[in-house]
């Protein structure tokens, strides 16, 4: 081989390890999203309310799709529990009513009343069967069965935990369906009626 020729592929090789180290060392998509929703977690946390985050810090739409891209993964991160309440609660009541129970579990997480993780506000009361949101107790499988549903309540968890998504229950922290009254709702105030719900705030 040519000197010059052996001199190129040198100097090639050169310009194309430090780029194969760069990516080798990039966190998956999926890593990248799940380290942000982490920390944006914990910026609610920590200010006790949900608002806009640094450009930076926000989870991408792919990073949410890679993350339960088809809704099977384990529910042990804050964006596949967030997304997972909101398919339970309210797949099939529309738009307005998965954003407004988006916001519950965010406002949740805001209130030191209320456990400090968005893992945790969903789970709360399993270990007594008294679960704060249903659908964690009922028994049945939480994996997803309609995908098209799950996208949706995927992406506003991806907004609210971005800090993006309105915040249509004014602080509420409670909600029930419209058809049923609880015996708790006497003691709350309500901030504001959907279709499907009603919603609450703690008094005070």
């Amino acid at each position: 081989m040519p000197r010059v020729w052996v001199l190129a592929l040198v100097i090639l090789l050169g310009m194309i390890a430090p780029t194969a180290t760069l990516l080798a060392a990039e966190p998956p998509t999926a890593q990248r999203a799940l380290d942000k929703a982490e920390q944006l977690e914990q910026r609610v946390v920590e200010n006790e309310r949900a608002s806009p985050a640094p450009p930076a810090l926000r989870v991408t739409p792919e990073g949410a799709r890679a993350v339960d891209p088809r809704g099977q993964a384990p529910l042990d991160d804050a964006l596949t529990c967030l997304a997972r309440s909101i398919y339970w609660e309210a797949k099939g009541a529309g738009v307005v009513e998965m954003e407004a129970v988006a916001n519950v579990v965010m406002n949740r997480l805001g209130n030191p009343a209320f456990p400090p993780t968005l893992c945790g506000v969903v789970q709360q009361g399993s270990e007594t069967g008294s679960c704060q949101f249903s659908w964690w107790c009922d028994g049945r499988p939480d994996e997803v069965r309609e995908p098209l549903e799950y996208a949706a309540a995927r992406e506003i968890a991806r907004r609210a935990l971005n800090g993006t998504l309105k915040d249509r229950t004014h602080g509420a922290v409670f909600f029930h369906q419209r058809s049923i009254t609880p015996s708790w709702a006497s003691h709350m105030v309500k901030t504001v009626q959907t279709r499907e719900f009603d919603f609450y705030r703690l008094p005070g």
